[in-house]
């Protein structure tokens, strides 16, 4: 009681095998443990697996029609799923594959050693420690730096144009009060 006859309808029972075919390797990358597959790709990989068995078993032995719709669009999940799982595969295999980092460097996973020292983590509210001025830098904590070319600040002393400011207006003298 079997459906597949490819003298008779050589399109059909390729069909079936075809769809059976994407069953077992979507039951197969979703079954075995293969390192880099998440559980939700696994899982899919078996639901769709078992859904493409089904269905072949189905037009195997259960169907008695005369015609049946061949939906070769229906292959594209099989191989869009099973490019997923081997290029998950592949980077996993690669992350694995990558070098240690050096014995100096912070690795998140070591375990906790109480009289090593430890890496300080940002701490956005911390006080911000004052930065002394460099030697041959203008200017004193809190005050202006003036531009290139201008004269250092002076305080007291009217505010300049600068030179190459085109929109400096010039300030006039102020007149003795008398």
């Amino acid at each position: 009681m079997s459906n597949l006859d490819f003298s008779a309808q050589p399109l059909f029972s390729w069909y079936v095998v075809l769809l059976a075919l994407s069953g077992i390797i979507m039951l197969v990358l979703g079954v075995l443990p293969l390192g880099g597959l998440k559980v939700g790709l696994r899982t899919f990989n078996v639901l769709f697996a078992l859904g493409f068995l089904g269905y072949a078993y189905y037009l195997v032995f259960v169907f008695e029609g005369s015609e049946c719709t061949i939906y070769f669009k229906a292959f594209i999940l099989p191989v869009a799923m099973t490019v997923a799982s081997v290029k998950a595969i592949v980077e996993h295999s690669n992350e694995k594959n990558r070098p240690t980092p050096p014995a100096g460097a912070y690795n998140p996973n070591a375990p906790y050693a109480p009289g090593a020292a430890q890496p300080v983590a940002f701490n956005p509210n911390a006080p911000v420690a004052p930065v002394a001025p460099q030697p041959g830098q203008p200017g004193q904590p809190g005050q202006p730096v003036p531009p290139q070319g201008a004269s250092p600040y002076q305080p007291g002393a009217p505010a300049q144009p600068v030179a190459d400011n085109p929109y400096a207006q010039p300030q006039p003298p102020q007149q003795p009060a008398g």
